[in-house]
């Protein structure tokens, strides 16, 4: 679908613009999310992401792609509720069955994904991932899971591009050491 064509029926309120918004958007909002807060209430803040967008949506003046503005909103929720729970105290839990599947999986990418993947099951790999910092995952989750380019990571994150480059790199390697230590990579 043509992106103007569906913000303009998002800002007229128009049912099947926001059906197709929710449709392309929500299982990639989510996967965000759970990389982001691990598998917590990714139900709850992908419907806060969505009440944020359409409350907001008339505001939306089309200097990024409509994904990153969608992206920037999620992480942004995701930053309030982190923060929130630090000042209450709160833990995250992980309430999946161990055989369950997860919602989404990666593309064949160049980096250090793809070096394991072969060797390990997806589920494996989000464990080991899941050790990095709120940060880091993000990271990982939009350049190489994603795909997203540097520029989109900036945008969303309203970080400077080198600096994107930097922390992905570090957490890259943060990434490689955490399989090295489990034997993956070595």
């Amino acid at each position: 679908m043509d992106e103007k064509k569906l913000i303009d029926g998002l800002k007229k309120k128009k049912v099947w613009a926001y059906e197709v918004l929710y449709d392309d958007y929500a299982p990639r909002l989510g996967s965000v999310v759970k990389s982001y807060l691990g598998y917590d209430d990714v139900d709850d803040v992908v419907q806060e992401v969505f009440i944020k967008v359409f409350k907001n949506i008339k505001k939306f003046r089309g200097d990024a792609k409509l994904s990153t503005w969608l992206y920037r909103i999620a992480v942004n929720v995701c930053k309030d509720m982190l923060s929130k729970r630090k000042r209450n105290n709160e833990f995250l839990t992980d309430f999946r069955e161990t055989d369950e599947k997860v919602a989404f999986e990666p593309p064949a990418t160049t980096n250090v994904f793809r070096e394991v993947m072969d060797e390990m099951s997806f589920d494996e790999l989000m464990d080991i991932v899941a050790k990095l910092t709120e940060d880091d995952r993000l990271l990982i989750k939009l350049r190489d899971i994603d795909d997203l380019s540097y520029e989109e990571i900036a945008e969303i994150l309203e970080k400077p591009v080198g600096t994107v480059k930097s922390r992905l790199h570090y957490a890259r390697k943060r990434l490689k050491e955490l399989l090295e230590e489990v034997g993956y990579i070595g």
